[in-house]
Formats: C-alpha cells, sequence, structure tokens
C-alpha cells in the first residue's frame, strides 16, 4: 500500500502490503539521517544500500562489483553520481517543471515525501518520492534474479485529476566494466575510467560495458573477455545514453541524441522517453544489469531481446523463484512464525536470516552428497582417500548423515572417523563484510568453477561457532560435529586459530606493511562458545559425550605460532608471540603432499596424531588455568584482547573476570559430566604432567585462601607456579611438535582438580563483586618485587553478562544485579538499553598534555634543556604551560628520543628517564588506557551501546530466570526477573520507532553510537542471542534428549486475536498451510509446525498428528524419547503438534 498523502513530516514506520507481498514501510525517511540497509538474495547476489538511494553492489565477492565497493560513507553522498537517476521534464501551460527525485540537492523546489520499503523476506528494497506539487509519484525497486542479475523495476504514478506530457530519463550511474580490480577502483579509479569501453547494440538497447583490456603495466598482452550488461523492458523506443554526459543537456531542455558508443568514461544506461500519463495512470519498466558475462553469455542475451514479452516474463519467473528459494532456507531454519506481534515475528525472521547468512545452512537437512564428501575428504587427506576408494565410490548420490557415519564407523579407520566426525555439508554462509566494515572480505560461494552447487562456509573463528550454536537449534543432530569442528582447531597450547573455513583452518600472518595485521590468541570466546555447545549435545543427546570422552577420534592445530617461556611473559607481557617461520614452511609442505591435515600436528607415522575428546577439554582448561592470578581473573598474554576487540590495549596487562566467569561454568560442566565416571583416561604424557602440576598448585592456593582478598604476594606465587607448569608444557611440546607417549590418569585426580579450580574460581568471582552492586569485567595488574598488585576498571556491560552466565549468582542476587544495571552509568535512557561502558567527559585538545611549571622544573634535566632552548622532549608554549613533545605518541617514543639525545647529554639524561617517564604517565595516565574504545565514538566507542552485548544480557537474564523455575525459587523473584527480561527486550530495536532506531527497526543492526542511529546492518553477534531467546520465550526447551514445551515466559500478547494463514516447508520440502484460529499462535521447531491454543483449562494438553494422519494426546507438556528423537532427525513421522494451554501458564508482564 502505497499512502500517498501529505501527513505531515514526521517519521513513522508501518507493515503495508504491496502486490501481495508484505513490507515494513519508514515514511519520510528523508527526515532522519542517512542509514545502511542490506538486502539479500538467494543466490551470489550482494547489495548495500544507504537510505539516500546510493548503493553498491555485485555478485559474488566485492571483486564483481557491479557499482563501485567503496565505504559506507562515501555510498551515502553517492546519489547523484552512483546508482539510481531519474529526471522528469513535466509540461504545464508555461513549459516544463524539472523534477529530479531523491536529490537532496533540489530540496525545497517542491513539497515532496519520500519513503522507503523493504519487504519482510528482505530481499526487495523500494524508494519512493511523491511530489505533491506535481500530483507525481515515482518509485523504484531493487531485486535480484539468479539468471538475470539486477532488476530494477520502476513505476511513476500520476496522482492527479488531468492528463500530464513528460519527458523522462531514468537509469542508473558509474557502472563498473566486468574485471575491474577492487584496489585499483578504490585507489586509482580514473585510471580504470581510462579502461572504459561502453557499446549499445541498438537493436536491442543492450548495453555492454568492458574494460577494453586488463589493467596492467607489464609488457604483455591482457584480454578483458568479460562484459556488464545492461538492458531496458517497458518503454517504447526510449533514448539510451551510455553515459551521463547529457544530463545538463535534459535538464536545459535539449533533446537527447543518442549515444551508441562511449570510451575512457564512466558507463550509464539511462533512457530518455516522452510519456503521456492519463490520470491515475501507472507507467512500468524495468532496468536490468548483470556483471562477468562472457561473449556467450552475451551473444545469448543479445538474441532473448529479440522477443521482449518472453524474457520479461522469464525475469518476473525469475524473481518470484529467487524469493521462493530464499523463503525455503530460512523456513528451514525456523524463521517463520505467526503471532499477533508481527514485529516480533518478523524481527525472529531477520535474526534467522542473517544468522544464516553467516554460519551457512545444511543443505538438505541431513541429507550428504557422496560426491562433496569424498570432494571434502581428498582435500584434508590424501592418503585416507585413497585407502577408502572403493567404500566412496561404493556410496549412493546422496545418503543421510547418520547412514554415512554408520559406514564409516564399520571400516574402523580412526582417521576417516575424524574426518566424518566433523564434516558439516553447509551451505550460503559468507564472512561478515560490508562497506561498513570494509575490513572483512566476503565471497558468497555457491557455485564452483563449473556451475555446480557448491557447499562452502568461513567465518572468523570467533564468530562462526556462535551462529552454529543457533543453527543448532534447528539441526541439533550436527552439533557432534559442531563440537569436533571446534576441538579440531586449536592447537597444542589450548589457543584457536583465527579462521575456520570448509576447506581448514587459517592463521594470521604479520605484514610490517599493515598496521592492521598481528598475530596472536582470542580469548573469551574459546571457552563460552564451546561450553555452549557442550551443553546442547548434553541436552539434545546425552550419550554423545560420555561416549566421545575415551574415543581417539580428535586432534591438535599446528598453528605457528610459539608463546614464549614465563619469564618472558613477565619481562613483556605486550610481545608474547613468535612465529615460526620454518615450522611454517614445513607445514605448508605437509600441505602439499598430504592436503589441509598437513596443518595439524602429525604423529611419528606422518598421520594425524589423534587424542580423545576429555584431552581436547582439558587442555582448554589448563591454558587459561596457567594464566590464572587469583582473585584478578585470566591474564590477558597472548597479544589479542576478548570479545570487545576495541579493548586491545587491555592485553599484557589485563586480567579477564569474563572469562574467569566463562571457566567457572565450564568447570562445573566438566565436574558433572565426569561425576559417574571410573577408571582412568588415556592422555599425552605432556598433558598428564601439566594437569598433575596445575592440579597440584591450585590444591595448595585452595589451602591459602582466606574470607577477603588474597595478598598481592600470594597472587605472584600461584600465577609463578601455574604459569611456569604451562610454560614447561609448551616448552615439551614445541620441542617435540607433539607429544612423547600416552598414559592413563585417574578420573577421580580430575575431578579433585576441578574442585580445587572451581572454588578458586569462585573465590576470584566473589572479589569483584563492586560496592555499586555490579561485577568488574576487568582488571590491571602491575608486577613487581614478587608482588601481583591489581587494580579494577570501569564496569563494563560485559562483566555483568559474565557473572549472571557463571552460575555463581543466586536468582535474586540475579534479579538485583539487573535492576542496578538500569540505575547505573551503562544504562542509555534515549535508547532504553546499555553502552559498553560509562562514557565519560574527556578533555579538549588544549586541556591535553599540560605539565605544570613545578613539575617540570622539578627534574634537572628538563632545566638545562631549558636553558639551552632545546624542546625536543618538553616545549613551552606562550602561555607558560609545559607540553610533552607533540611527536611523542606514547613512552615508546619518548625512550626513542632520549636514546637518540644521550650523546648529546650524557648519563645524566639516562638517569634523568625515568622521572621522564613517570612524569609521563602522570600527564596520560596511558596504563589506565583501554584502546580504542575510549578515543572513538562509533562502533565500540564511547557513548555506543553494542546490540550484540545487549542480547547477551538478554539471555543471561532468560537463563536466570529458567534456573529460577527449575530449581523452584520464590515467586516473587521469578517474577522479578520476567519483568527485567522484557525491559531489557524492550529496549531492542524491534520495539522502536524508525526515528528512535535510526534505521528500519526489525532488522538487526551492530551498534547504535551516541550522536546518530543504528550502524553496520545485518550479520551481527546479536542474532544468534536473540534466536535462542526466541525458543526460550517459546518455551523450547530441552533435557536428557526429552523435548518438552514450558511457556513460562511467553506473554498472552502474542496469540492471534483472529484467525490467519501459516505457510511452513515441511521436512519433505513442500510449502503446507495451517489455518492458526483466533487465539493461537505458530511457529516451527526443526520444521515440525506447533500450535499454541489458549484453552480454559485447568490442565494442559500436547497433541502429535503423526504422518499417517493418526493423532495421539498427551497429559505432559513434553515427547517421549523415541518422538523427540524423531523430532531432532527432520524425519518427517511427526506431522504437527498442537498444545493447548491455560492463560495461567503464560507470563504476566508488570509495569516498571
Amino acid at each position: 500500500m502505497f499512502d500517498h498523502a501529505e501527513n505531515g513530516q514526521r517519521v513513522r514506520g508501518e507493515f503495508v502490503d504491496i502486490a501481495g507481498e508484505r513490507y515494513y514501510a519508514i515514511r519520510h525517511v528523508d527526515k532522519m539521517q542517512p542509514f545502511f540497509v542490506s538486502v539479500v538474495s538467494s543466490d551470489d547476489h550482494w547489495l548495500f544500500a544507504s537510505s539516500t538511494g546510493g548503493l553498491t553492489a555485485g555478485r559474488v565477492s566485492p571483486a564483481n562489483a557491479l557499482f563501485p565497493y567503496v565505504t559506507v560513507d562515501k555510498i551515502h553522498e553517492s546519489i547523484t553520481h552512483t546508482g539510481s537517476r531519474t529526471l522528469l521534464r513535466v509540461y504545464g501551460e508555461h513549459g516544463f517543471e524539472l523534477w529530479e527525485p531523491f536529490n537532496r540537492e533540489q530540496a525545497g523546489r517542491h513539497p515532496v515525501t519520500r519513503n522507503i520499503f523493504k519487504n519482510t523476506l528482505g530481499n526487495k528494497l523500494c524508494f519512493e518520492e511523491v511530489n505533491h506539487d506535481l500530483q507525481l509519484a515515482f518509485r523504484y525497486t531493487w531485486m535480484t534474479s539468479r539468471d538475470y542479475g539486477f532488476v530494477r523495476s520502476c513505476e511513476l504514478e500520476n496522482l492527479g485529476a488531468r492528463t500530464l506530457r513528460i519527458d523522462l530519463l531514468d537509469g542508473v550511474q558509474n557502472i563498473l566494466p566486468a574485471g575491474t580490480p577492487l584496489f585499483t577502483q578504490t585507489n586509482v579509479s580514473n585510471l580504470v575510467d581510462a579502461y572504459k569501453w561502453n557499446e549499445l547494440d541498438e537493436s536491442t538497447g543492450l548495453a555492454i560495458m568492458t574494460l577494453y583490456s586488463a589493467i596492467t603495466d607489464r609488457a604483455e598482452p591482457a584480454e578483458s573477455l568479460k562484459a556488464t550488461t545492461v538492458f531496458n523492458l517497458g518503454l517504447q523506443d526510449p533514448t539510451i545514453l551510455i553515459s551521463s554526459v547529457q544530463i545538463d543537456a535534459f535538464r536545459a531542455g535539449l533533446e537527447l541524441q543518442p549515444e551508441p558508443h562511449k570510451r575512457g568514461i564512466r558507463g550509464a544506461y539511462l533512457v530518455g522517453v516522452p510519456l503521456q500519463l492519463r490520470d491515475g495512470e501507472v507507467q512500468r519498466w524495468r532496468i536490468v544489469a548483470d556483471t562477468a558475462k562472457t561473449q556467450k553469455d552475451v551473444v545469448a542475451l543479445r538474441r532473448a531481446l529479440r522477443e521482449k514479452a518472453e524474457i520479461g516474463d522469464a525475469i518476473t519467473r525469475s524473481v518470484e523463484e529467487g524469493s521462493d528459494k530464499l523463503a525455503r532456507i530460512l523456513a528451514s531454519g525456523d524463521g517463520f512464525q505467526a503471532t499477533a506481534e508481527e514485529a516480533v515475528s518478523v524481527h525472529h525472521y531477520a535474526n534467522v536470516l542473517f544468522n544464516v547468512l553467516r554460519g551457512g545452512i545444511f543443505f538438505d537437512q541431513y541429507t550428504v552428497r557422496s560426491s562433496d564428501f569424498s570432494r571434502t575428504l581428498r582435500h584434508f587427506n590424501r592418503e585416507v582417500h585413497a585407502r577408502h576408494r572403493e567404500l566412496l565410490e561404493g556410496l549412493p548420490p546422496e545418503l543421510g548423515v547418520e547412514e554415512l557415519l554408520a559406514r564409516v564407523e564399520a571400516c574402523g579407520d580412526p582417521q576417516l572417523l575424524r574426518l566424518a566426525g566433523e564434516y558439516l555439508p553447509l551451505t550460503f554462509g559468507r564472512r561478515h563484510g560490508d562497506p561498513s566494515r570494509p575490513w572483512n572480505q566476503f565471497a558468497i560461494r555457491l557455485k564452483d568453477d563449473y556451475g555446480n552447487a557448491l557447499l562452502s562456509y568461513e567465518g572468523n573463528w570467533r564468530d562462526i561457532f556462535q551462529n552454529w550454536e543457533a543453527l543448532a537449534l534447528s539441526f541439533p543432530g550436527f552439533i557432534g560435529s559442531m563440537i569436533a569442528k571446534f576441538v579440531n582447531a586449536s592447537t597444542m597450547d589450548g589457543y584457536n586459530p583465527y579462521r575456520i573455513t570448509k576447506e581448514g583452518i587459517d592463521w594470521e600472518v604479520e605484514d610490517p606493511a599493515d598496521p592492521w595485521s598481528y598475530i596472536g590468541y582470542w580469548g573469551d570466546h574459546q571457552v563460552i562458545y564451546l561450553q555452549k555447545l557442550l551443553e546442547l549435545s548434553s541436552q539434545f543427546y546425552p550419550e554423545w559425550l560420555p561416549g566421545m570422552l575415551r574415543a581417539p577420534r580428535f586432534c591438535y592445530a599446528n598453528v605457528p605460532y610459539r608463546i614464549k617461556p614465563f619469564e618472558a611473559l613477565l619481562e613483556d607481557p605486550k610481545a608474547t608471540v613468535l612465529y615460526d617461520e620454518d615450522l611454517a614452511q614445513r607445514i605448508e609442505h605437509r600441505v602439499a603432499t598430504l592436503g589441509a591435515d598437513g596443518k595439524l600436528v602429525l604423529g611419528s607415522d606422518g598421520q594425524v596424531r589423534l587424542v580423545n575428546l576429555l584431552e581436547k577439554l582439558l587442555v582448554t582448561l589448563l591454558c587459561k588455568l596457567g594464566n590464572l592470578v587469583v582473585d584478578g581473573g585470566i591474564w590477558l598474554n597472548t597479544q589479542r584482547p576478548e570479545w570487545n576487540d576495541a579493548n586491545n590495549a587491555l592485553v599484557g596487562h589485563g586480567l579477564s573476570v569474563v572469562t574467569l566467569c566463562y571457566m567457572r561454568r565450564y568447570v562445573r560442566f566438566l565436574s558433572r559430566l565426569l561425576a559417574t565416571e571410573d577408571g582412568s583416561f588415556t592422555l599425552s604424557a605432556e598433558v598428564k604432567q601439566w594437569l598433575t602440576d596445575t592440579a597440584s598448585a591450585l590444591h595448595g592456593l585452595r589451602a591459602q585462601l582466606q574470607p577477603g582478598r588474597a595478598s598481592a604476594e600470594l597472587r605472584y606465587r600461584a600465577l609463578a607456579e601455574l604459569g611456569q607448569a604451562a610454560s614447561r608444557y609448551r616448552d615439551a611440546v614445541y620441542g617435540l611438535e607433539g607429544f612423547s607417549g600416552q598414559i592413563e590418569q585417574p578420573a577421580s585426580e580430575i575431578r579433585l582438580m576441578l574442585e580445587d579450580a572451581l572454588a578458586v574460581i569462585d573465590h576470584g568471582v566473589e572479589a569483584n563483586r563492586r560496592e555499586d552492586g555490579l561485577f568488574n569485567a576487568y582488571n590491571l595488574m602491575d608486577l613487581r618485587d614478587g608482588a601481583a598488585e591489581t587494580e579494577s576498571l570501569y564496569p563494563m556491560l560485559e562483566g555483568q553478562v559474565a557473572a549472571l552466565s557463571s552460575g555463581a549468582i543466586p536468582a535474586a542476587e540475579a534479579a538485583t544485579l539487573l535492576e542496578s544495571l538500569f540505575g547505573s552509568s551503562l544504562y542509555r535512557p534515549d535508547q532504553h538499553s546499555f553502552m559498553l561502558y560509562p562514557d565519560r567527559k574527556l578533555p579538549s585538545f588544549l586541556e591535553k598534555n599540560r605539565i605544570s611549571a613545578a613539575e617540570a622544573e622539578a627534574i634537572p634535566m628538563l632545566r638545562r634543556m631549558f636553558d639551552k632552548g632545546d624542546e625536543r622532549i618538553v616545549a613551552r608554549d606562550a602561555e607558560g604551560c609545559y607540553r610533552f613533545s607533540s611527536e611523542f605518541r606514547n613512552v615508546s617514543d619518548l625512550h626513542a628520543e632520549v636514546d637518540l639525545l644521550v650523546a648529546e647529554y650524557g648519563t645524566e639524561l639516562e638517569a634523568a628517564r625515568p622521572a621522564l617517564v613517570a612524569l609521563y604517565e602522570s600527564v596520560f595516565h596511558h596504563k589506565a588506557f583501554t584502546g580504542r574504545s575510549g578515543t572513538m565514538f562509533g562502533f565500540e566507542g564511547l557513548g555506543s551501546i553494542y546490540w550484540h552485548m545487549v542480547s547477551k544480557l538478554l539471555l543471561a537474564a532468560q537463563e536466570n530466570f529458567f534456573a529460577a523455575l527449575d530449581h523452584d525459587a520464590d515467586a516473587e523473584v521469578q517474577q522479578r526477573l520476567g519483568d527485567l527480561y522484557y525491559r531489557i527486550r524492550e529496549g531492542i530495536g524491534f520495539n522502536k520507532t524508525p526515528a528512535e532506531y535510526g534505521a528500519f527497526p526489525t532488522d538487526p543492526y551492530s551498534h547504535t553510537p551516541g550522536h546518530a542511529g543504528a550502524r553496520q546492518p545485518g550479520m551481527t553477534g546479536q542474532v544468534k542471542e536473540e534466536i535462542i531467546t526466541r525458543f526460550g520465550e517459546l518455551g523450547l526447551r530441552v533435557a536428557d534428549g526429552l523435548a518438552r514445551f514450558e511457556p513460562a515466559l511467553l506473554r498472552r500478547q502474542e496469540f492471534n486475536g483472529q484467525s490467519r494463514d501459516f505457510r511452513y516447508l515441511d521436512t519433505e520440502s513442500r510449502w503446507q498451510h495451517i489455518e492458526v484460529p483466533a487465539g493461537a499462535l505458530a511457529f516451527t521447531w526443526c520444521q515440525v509446525p506447533v500450535i499454541y491454543r489458549l484453552g480454559a483449562v485447568n490442565s494442559p494438553a500436547l497433541t502429535i498428528t503423526r504422518n499417517d494422519g493418526s493423532e495421539q494426546r498427551l497429559e505432559q507438556l513434553s515427547l517421549t524419547a523415541e518422538d523427540s528423537a524423531a523430532l531432532f532427525r527432520h524425519g518427517g513421522k511427526i506431522r504437527r503438534i498442537e498444545l493447548t494451554l491455560g492463560a495461567s501458564m503464560l507470563f504476566n508482564t508488570r509495569h516498571h
């Protein structure tokens, strides 16, 4: 529905129907600050648009851009020269009036209303401008087609009561020829222009835009044999321009001249045509563009364009097929719901969409393509592939993953079991890159070089596993493979590499020319992401983990990083990781001969060294315990920060309470997992020794802990003992590049170590409780003279999330902590939500770097330099204020300058060095510097809300609500926790107006700075947490392999007031429809539709409809083990689940 009334100038948002499709509309979008939008596709298209109309788009990756891939700030400003461009000469009695929709440079010429619409499916974006003077509405919609590329569908509507004569000039500008190198376009775009060759096939209106040759300075020919193509449909005999040079002539009223050929300038595709529009008439046309077309493709397209009607129908079908395919992908991930709160349902869909875009989706539920499995096997290990060629060739083209694993199990080859156990047939994923995150390069790889469907995934290690956690709720049968992939990527020293792809692991290599490149290991994600997967496994498949604890099916990544010995860590905790060039070369050689398994630790037989799952879980824990500072946290000494990488300066002197809290949850879980284990476990000899040394240190430490904080001396002694144990272990395994053998470790001794570790951790968590009711997130450590002094930093939101997630806080205290948050300096009332850390007043430019005369003259060396007029260290300004040299960025520059001047000033200057350094620190306070988080004002900077952390808080609040429910906590405490959960939820975007949120409210965005609306659309970690919390709101819970329904947090307002249709995709990939009656809601779980009905019943009931049409009514709201397994398996045995609930089972929110 297009609303053409002026309706004032107030920004408003609403859901509307357009051509039978649901959209979210933002009216008067031009009254908002520009914001960024991600438009998705079921294929390899990507499109990122500004609310101003500026955009970039292309296929596969930025290397195949249709419009220049530039940063978001430039896209906001690009509307006049890139992308859509429209001009109209509207004739009246006194000549023509010029109207240029969406041109902000024409503001004030006409009263206009600008609106933007995005369909709820996420693959169409419509811009509309209504000219109230001329009684005209112009709109265009971007959509995609697998076969034809990008479709820009346009409409010009006469809203008045008279016939209008109009000259139209419409199209797209700054079209890139195929093959334009990204670096060249970004840095020397004028050079690219010099190679451009644009031609028009006048018989069909097809524009062909190419580089006449590849851009190179080498003395060799370089043909460029791919083209960008553009054509139009729907206009009668238009004049076609393939550049923008005649726009000013059109403005002046001149007649357009055809442009059959242009070279050396930017390409455009503009169609000029005279129109007669009767009252109420709508003129429609389309402009279609695609890139990377071969000469064969162009010839075929030119022939097809001779039949305009047929190609128009084909484009329409292709667009519809793409929408259907996208809907199928999201339906398989349980993306669709039918509730009374449309914003809630649409927001859940958007969360599932972007979670799938980042983490991927399983290509056909639990079906495996044997050809892909065989290719994957060969890629990783050619020897294993060759050994089992007969098995692989005998597999059917497709088979279930359970059948595949059974056949592999029968072979008895542990290497084959390892590779099959971590196999994940994912597709559709890509890294979270876009012009607002230009540092992340993405590629949408859905086809191989021959056009065949390709299974692939890639992501930063600290991102992709969180997306898989949410995906696992809909595909729990792959949880074991996710865990295997996780632990098989961890190293002997207990860390993980930078990136995970279907092809294996990658690590960072430092490039001296790139200030953003660095090496090291990230921290906190390692524990909590693994822990969440372990918990899911225990809930869905309680027998799997115990069965794997002793199974030698797991391995170690062999990342060529070497952490320095403990003494070196003490000496310089910021420079602790070395890159082993020799090892890197050996790994490269192994990969060339063996396959991607060459990046793993190998045994003496040249095969991948295999260990059991318990060893992998223990090494992850031991590496953290090796950096434990009692009551301070986990020492960040591997050159990389934790979740918030803007706190990168914490590395070296920072201590993470966040990781300490997550370790508590991990240790508790391991203790329960091993509680009933008897006998012993086989461990690598060096791991056993590390475990023994760590256990001894913890046992002794526990005996020395008293109420209150530990002394600085005890902290140092404990750190030294734990750190030396870890250092000895690293020295041994680095030297061996593996292990010397295996040895048995009694389960009872492991349990004792975990018990001592838990006691020490609990002491540390309690020690970090603040007087304001919050918890520390990080501390600073100062090592000196056998003591480890600690200093607390300001509160951070992630510290509260970790404390709430740790399981250390009773329900009533959790509620009090959440209430304290709303009264803390972390709360931003304008957004009803929480910043990462408190905003603070910063000194102005001239208030910084001030040294009093007394401080300066207290250092005799400075007085001597002043007498000589030497201002190379400290200068005096015209107002008598002393200041350090403006050339100094940090204390290292001060040291460097002192080093240079020692030759001139001698030992007196060297003796003054400590005083100068102390003065520098007193002026700048760099020891408290946490990183760019305290010096920037967007992203993770001051004043910013990071929505991922808010959603983590939401999940932590929900976990505490259900923990209170499970432990039968006081009813008032349960109510408080539920109320606080919804109070946190109210601050998330989908509850806001577009003006409040600054973007489409139902879409996830990364952050909201203090001075602007939501920023960085789409692929944020927020989506994973909110998928999980949505499952929780609906009461979907699993324990001991049994699915149960406990909607204790679901509110009555979600139940539909009238009947409605619910479309879902069944487990056989067929669209089905269910009528959802009034007083009910519907959703899917593992693609099985679930309907909740409100009824006047004292006892609830559950009805299962099976695939044969039979029904079974149960009194309990849980499934049997057999039915639960059938649900999780997507097996089709259950057709529908229907529950009748009493209103008393739901949650009633109290107003705050």
